[in-house]
């Protein structure tokens, strides 16, 4: 009994602990990019998941945007065609750029919607496609139809978040032509949260975040500015995967997001550790020191 009641003690307080922070990010809207071991692995999908909902359920506004890479690379094997890379981008032709939709929206926004919809029927799924949400322009010609985030159309996802639900976006874009594009995902969450004024972008790695002198495990940085990511870039202290998601977290302290978070999606509920208690996880990054 006594052990029971310690038990019960040790969950009032984490709630008790975590009611101020339910009160600030009520109707904060938070811009999600949902991708590496969160995603591949099925127990950390179903705490992801779980993570989301609560945080509907406690008054924020979610927003998941979700790439798959390595979803893409499989479904074109499958299909018997060999992926080919330039200067580390997926090189699409018209014949890939089909695959990526098939993967992107017919599977992994398929799957991400019904693992959100088995703790609450919220989540919504679309693409960069619909009512006109990504406009993107080719990146450059040697790569097909690989796009750059031109414009955010934000409305739908307002029209959504307005309907308490829970958008999750698929990140193909479409050109003034109508030609799908592929658009890297890191870039497009930073695009969206910038374009929907959000309180908060966060990115779920397969790091413990930003790294100054990268990949040594010793120099994390727990807190850090628009100037101070841009530094690293510029030095080269950055490895190559982090380098999109610390561009997309400039642009978007830029135009107006309040706070960006880089952290560790294998860390079991990294969501609600960074949003509803004292200590957090991961880098924290701030338009100013």
């Amino acid at each position: 009994m006594d052990l029971r009641r310690a038990g019960a003690q040790d969950k009032a307080h984490v709630l008790a602990e975590a009611l101020p922070y339910i009160r600030e990010f009520q109707a904060a809207t938070v811009v999600i990019k949902y991708g590496g071991h969160a995603m591949d692995k099925p127990e950390l999908a179903d705490l992801f998941a779980q993570d989301v909902v609560l945080m509907r359920l406690v008054g924020m506004n979610p927003v998941v945007v979700h790439g798959g890479g390595p979803q893409i690379t499989d479904l074109m094997a499958r299909l018997g065609k060999q992926a080919e890379f330039v200067d580390g981008l997926r090189v699409t032709d018209a014949e890939t750029v089909d695959i990526v939709r098939m993967a992107l929206v017919g599977k992994v926004n398929r799957e991400v919607v019904a693992s959100l919809n088995r703790h609450g029927s919220y989540a919504v799924g679309l693409s960069g496609e619909d009512a006109g949400l990504i406009a993107a322009t080719q990146r450059d010609e040697r790569l097909g139809f690989v796009g750059d985030v031109d414009h955010i159309d934000p409305a739908i996802l307002e029209r959504l978040i307005r309907e308490e639900l829970i958008p999750v976006v698929a990140t193909i874009g479409m050109g003034a032509t109508g030609q799908a594009y592929n658009v890297n995902a890191d870039t497009v969450a930073g695009a969206i949260a910038a374009a929907l004024g959000a309180e908060k972008l966060v990115y779920l790695t397969d790091v413990a975040g930003v790294y100054a002198n990268f990949p040594d495990e010793n120099s994390l940085v727990s807190r850090i500015d628009a100037d101070g990511l841009e530094r690293l870039v510029a030095d080269g202290c950055a490895s190559e995967g982090m380098i999109p998601k610390l561009r997309s977290c400039i642009h978007a302290l830029r135009h107006g997001v309040g706070r960006a978070h880089i952290l560790d999606g294998r860390v079991p509920h990294a969501l609600l550790l960074e949003f509803f208690t004292r200590e957090g996880i991961g880098t924290m990054v701030g338009s100013d020191a």
